[in-house]
């Protein structure tokens, strides 16, 4: 198996699939977020106050392609990955599952989660610019698009394991 990675919007369940994934496919579940703040010895919220997003972009694009080059297994993206055109390019070449989520949906499971900095403030109207501006790129990059509204992680999961049995 390579590397299959997971993109998607805030909530739409990334780590959570990411983590069932590769347990059931019994290989090494990474998320680029959790490799951002251990290299930097910081979470991501502090990253972004102290050093700003275009740092936090930076790191997070490193980390990504080194960990598109050297391991197999599961991959969870933060959200925001996909701005990077760099890493764009280097995702149309890897199996990606875009995890769909609808803003309400995405609304209810992010809550007011406080360590996501993007989303302080109203995060319905953050959620709906964000989705608006970070769709079309999902598409582009997404090898496969699941639908996780209305779905349980496990029914997720079952779905991603059959679009990619299929292919």
């Amino acid at each position: 198996m390579t590397t299959i990675v997971i993109v998607g919007a805030p909530g739409a369940g990334k780590s959570t699939v990411g983590r069932r994934l590769a347990r059931l496919w019994g290989v090494p579940f990474r998320d680029s977020d959790q490799m951002v703040e251990a290299e930097a010895g910081k979470s991501v919220a502090d990253i972004f106050v102290d050093e700003g997003e275009a740092s936090f972009r930076s790191r997070e694009r490193d980390v990504i392609a080194r960990a598109l080059d050297d391991a197999e297994g599961v991959l969870a993206l933060g959200g925001g990955a996909v701005l990077d055109e760099s890493t764009r390019a280097r995702l149309v070449q890897a199996p990606c599952v875009w995890l769909r989520v609808g803003v309400g949906e995405a609304a209810k499971r992010v809550g007011l989660n406080t360590s996501r900095p993007l989303l302080l403030g109203n995060v319905r109207g953050t959620l709906m610019t964000l989705l608006d501006e970070r769709t079309p790129l999902y598409e582009e990059v997404a090898t496969w698009s699941i639908d996780t509204d209305g779905r349980t992680a496990d029914e997720v999961v079952d779905a991603v394991v059959a679009a990619v049995e299929a292919s």
